[in-house]
């Protein structure tokens, strides 16, 4: 949804206020702002669904909250928020609705694409989900030779592959421990090596999820799967016993030796990195069960209506959506860094990188055009405190800035004590605490002298500060509170996306390199060399694996 005669983002008014209002503030030192304000520790912050967002050490001031504000109603984030839970097709270049929170809606809402109500659909799914994870994890659904299931090997890429990952690793704590949970996707054929290694056929569920079934690495994984269990257990009909697919297709799904009665389907409205809780979550039901899910659906639902209703200057994703821009776009910052002090949380941060930079990626708005203003930040980062002794040092001290979000959470999942008295979590808190502190305040170099410190050490142990940073606290890691931080980037990302005026839900970034990729492997397998009509540099890299091929036959 793009209005016909809103402004392009340079002529919108709040974006050439803001201009000048950074200008004014570009060399204020987040000192000065606590110092002004007693109360912006207190005043700054938000609350919503279970997070407490503190953005006070964030180098902006009430006047920069107007002004971005503004922005996002000049914008019409408003209207494109509506637009996207109504189902309207916001995906403008597939010409598709954009309605991953359709699955979490509730029975009894009404969410329409082409005058259809597509909840009914999603709660039919749900269901079937919920009866076949019952049976896997209650050991009622055997394998060929009649053992229970023991293993479940999820295949996919991308979306249906780094969602179930982190939703998996996430909530380990509430999964079935009896199972063993493994994750394929890389076409590499060392991960499903690696993967299956010490598996027993006999007792494994592999579960396929591939909205086209034609996905080239994962069908590659797939096909070698099939392989492996029909070479332990020699019979064809066993593949029905030991293979689930996530898919549209029904066909090729029959054809691979599936039941169709065992095909979980979803649909062109979910985009694949928006699709962890439709059925590519399978694998994430039958780790913590039907009812955990119904939880995490739970969460995502919380931070729905929170987005479609509060204030934006309450809104939890508006405002970090709003500060990404403004860090972006007016400082220059060219990463967001997600610090998770969570273990449970070690693969948060990879999978917003699919949700974030496939999303916003992009050099042309959503009229075609190309931008003149940055988009799309890296987004990257590791658990704390592991994090802190690798890359914090040019977090600190680097010459280039990087807004940071630390999540943190008040009660830990595994409350610890050392035999010194040291308490696990208090020090894990300690530390997420601190290091934003450091971050924005630092320590100057009539500090450090007066510390002692000799004159030449002086400028290496100086910390400048003004280094901008969210603390994002929970209570504790659960399913619903996975589900709200989830839904809360996304619909950051939405607001980003507005903002800046491109399509977040496409990603033809990818396409190119995958038609390539299909003809460079028709031309590496070739049994006599190929005519090869690429650039030199590619024609030889080809020529040199086809030589190193030949001499290793």
């Amino acid at each position: 949804m793009t209005h016909p005669t809103m402004p392009t983002l340079p002529e919108r008014p709040a974006w050439t206020a803001l201009r000048a209002h950074f200008a004014e503030l570009e060399r204020t030192h987040l000192r000065d702002l606590f110092a002004r304000e007693p109360d912006r520790g207190e005043r700054l912050t938000a609350e919503a669904v279970g997070i407490y967002l503190d953005y006070s050490k964030n180098r902006i001031t009430d006047e920069t909250l107007r002004l971005l504000v503004q922005l996002a109603e000049q914008s019409g984030l408003r209207q494109h928020i509506e637009a996207m839970f109504t189902g309207e097709k916001i995906n403008v270049t597939e010409d598709r609705a954009v309605l991953h929170v359709a699955l979490r809606a509730p029975k009894g809402d009404r969410i329409k694409v082409d005058g259809v109500n597509v909840v009914p659909a999603v709660h039919e799914v749900l269901g079937r989900m919920g009866e076949f994870a019952d049976r896997v994890r209650a050991g009622r659904w055997l394998g060929h030779t009649g053992k229970a299931i023991r293993n479940v090997v999820n295949i996919g890429i991308g979306g249906s592959d780094l969602g179930p990952v982190m939703a998996y690793e996430a909530l380990r704590h509430y999964s079935a421990r009896e199972l063993t949970f493994r994750f394929v996707s890389n076409v590499d054929g060392t991960d499903f090596a690696e993967a299956t290694r010490d598996l027993d056929p006999a007792e494994t569920l592999f579960i396929v999820s591939s909205k086209t079934f034609t996905t080239l690495e994962t069908m590659t994984n797939a096909s070698t799967a099939r392989d492996w269990v029909l070479a332990a257990l020699k019979d064809k009909s066993a593949i029905a016993r030991h293979f689930v697919a996530v898919s549209t297709n029904a066909e090729a799904v029959e054809s691979f030796g599936i039941d169709v009665m065992n095909m979980f389907g979803f649909w062109d409205w979910v985009g694949g990195r928006y699709s962890m809780d439709s059925a590519i979550g399978l694998s994430t039901m039958i780790a913590i069960g039907p009812d955990a899910f119904g939880e995490l659906l739970a969460g995502f639902r919380a931070m729905d209506e929170h987005f479609r209703t509060a204030p934006f200057e309450a809104n939890l994703p508006v405002l970090l959506g709003l500060l990404t821009v403004w860090y972006t776009d007016f400082f220059g910052a060219q990463t967001q860094a997600v610090l998770p002090y969570d273990q449970y949380l070690k693969r948060f941060p990879a999978y917003l990188q699919q949700l974030t930079m496939e999303s916003n990626g992009k050099h042309v708005t959503l009229s075609g055009t190309s931008v003149d203003y940055a988009t799309g930040p890296v987004y990257w980062g590791e658990p704390g405190t592991n994090g802190q002794h690798s890359f914090y040092q040019l977090i600190h001290q680097g010459t280039e800035l990087i807004p940071c979000d630390f999540i943190g959470f008040t009660h830990s999942l595994n409350p610890l004590s050392a035999s010194s008295g040291a308490n696990h979590h208090d020090l894990l808190t300690a530390n997420v605490f601190a290091q934003t502190e450091a971050l924005a305040f630092g320590k100057s170099a009539e500090q450090v002298a007066a510390e002692g410190t000799p004159d030449w050490l002086v400028p290496h142990r100086v910390f400048e500060g003004n280094r901008p940073s969210n603390t994002l606290l929970l209570e504790r890691l659960t399913p619903h509170a996975l589900g709200t931080l989830v839904a809360l980037y996304e619909h950051s990302v939405f607001t980003q996306g507005t903002i800046w005026s491109v399509n977040s839900f496409d990603q033809w970034g990818v396409e190119l390199g995958k038609v390539l990729a299909k003809k460079v492997a028709g031309e590496l397998s070739a049994e006599q060399d190929p005519e090869l009509e690429h650039d030199s540099s590619t024609n030889a890299l080809i020529r040199r694996y086809r030589a190193a091929a030949r001499a290793q036959k």
